[in-house]
């Protein structure tokens, strides 16, 4: 396992030290261009012949030859019930747009923000006097157990593309359902 971070401060780092895996913190500052960035994101990436990459709290968008890289195997987590409400904001818009639920979204990596095939959603209800901490707060807590599930499912190879149309096998029977 391996825990990467363009923030030298990313608590998630110190989690994985913890934790006994390996955190690597790859600074943009020290980089020319995003392309730049993402060729020495890659170089680790393949230094340790990651099979997929889990994107929660990256906020940098990826260049289109990492993306290609690992497609099929990058997963993003996304505070809303995609399509509605991609980008940084999605709380704040779903409570903008007065929504009366919100929820998270695990989706494959494509070239565009937040468009990816849709793996699996979580809807969230939307409560009367939310504002953005207490639905995020919310929202995090599904994104917590939500994400996982999903990397198991395509780390166990019972995960299908199929253009926009995610499947996945059931366990025993090697079934699939969409």
């Amino acid at each position: 396992m391996l825990v990467v971070s363009d923030r030298a401060d990313a608590g998630a780092l110190e989690r994985a030290r913890l934790a006994g895996a390996k955190a690597v913190h790859v600074d943009p500052a020290l980089y020319g261009s995003r392309e730049d960035h993402d060729r020495a994101l890659l170089d680790v990436l393949r230094a340790e012949a990651i099979d997929l990459v889990c994107l929660a709290g990256f906020m940098r968008i990826l260049t289109p030859s990492i993306v290609r890289a690992f497609e099929g195997r990058m997963l993003n987590v996304h505070p809303s019930l995609l399509p509605s409400f991609p980008g940084a904001n999605a709380p704040r818009d779903a409570l903008a747009w007065g929504a009366k639920v919100s929820g998270v979204t695990v989706h494959f990596v494509d070239e565009e923000v937040d468009h990816g095939p849709i793996l699996m959603q979580e809807a969230v209800p939307m409560l009367e006097g939310d504002d953005e901490a207490s639905l995020h707060a919310r929202i995090q807590a599904v994104e917590h157990r939500l994400f996982p599930q999903a990397a198991r499912l395509v780390l166990e190879g019972r995960v299908t593309v199929e253009g926009r149309r995610v499947r996945v096998a059931r366990p025993a029977e090697g079934k699939e359902h969409g």
